[in-house]
């Protein structure tokens, strides 16, 4: 089982209350998160922090926090993260990992443009040359060889085929042994990979949720089987 990173856990010392990110409810107590799967998931609303831990585990595995693993970190410039949460986060690992990629939708576009600067061959030519989900997908299918694998909301670019893709590949590595995966999501089509755990942002405190309880779940079912009944209730004047 490709289980590298088993849990990470805050120093109480090390935590202000009265600084971002501990003035997020999830994060008053503290940070402690185990990791027992190849593949988990880290879901909540927007806000909730999720992106927040995902970047500070990012950061203590070295990876660049733009995008990128630790043979990116000074080779393109970025914003400063704003959290300080790193700084308190400590690291338990099975097999200390210097493979793998933190993802960051957001802010791909400066690791693509690094890519295409950089003259590289991999990946079959310049991401910038390509629709942003065919971007994606070169980067899972060409550059994702072992490892951990950090990703913010890789959903943003893919159409729920693409998505797919994306749970085949996750399958191929963490299946081998090869890979571990921690996932901020908010798509139900990812959540659904088999025996992965889903720790929820939400309520105010970090917890391990099943697949059928998350919202992303729920909403997604309850719309796709009566959208009519939705809509009515969120446009009540639309079909007059």
């Amino acid at each position: 089982m490709s289980i590298f990173l088993r849990r990470v856990y805050s120093l109480a010392d090390r935590v202000d209350p009265a600084v971002f990110p501990w003035t997020l409810p999830v994060f008053a107590k503290g940070v402690d998160v185990t990791f027992s799967q190849p593949v988990t998931f880290l879901v909540g609303e927007n806000g909730s922090g999720k992106s927040t831990l995902l970047e500070a585990i990012a950061d203590k595995a070295n990876f660049h926090l733009a995008g990128g693993n630790r043979n990116h970190r000074d080779r393109y410039a970025h914003h400063a993260t704003e959290s300080a949460m790193s700084q308190a986060l400590r690291a338990e690992w099975r097999n200390k990992v210097y493979e793998g990629f933190f993802l960051r939708a957001e802010s791909f576009y400066n690791f693509a443009t690094y890519f295409d600067d950089s003259g590289s061959h991999r990946m079959g030519g310049k991401l910038h040359a390509r629709s942003h989900g065919e971007a994606f997908l070169a980067l899972f299918n060409d550059y994702f060889e072992q490892g951990l694998f950090i990703l913010d909301e890789p959903e943003a670019a893919l159409s729920p085929a693409r998505q797919l893709t994306l749970l085949t590949r996750m399958y191929e590595l963490a299946g081998s042994g090869e890979g571990q995966f921690i996932i901020a999501t908010h798509s139900p089509i990812l959540m659904a990979y088999p025996g992965a755990e889903i720790v929820s942002c939400d309520g105010g405190e970090l917890h391990k949720v099943e697949y059928e309880e998350t919202d992303h779940y729920r909403i997604t079912r309850d719309f796709l089987n009566a959208p009519e009944r939705f809509l009515r209730h969120l446009m009540p004047k639309a079909g007059e």
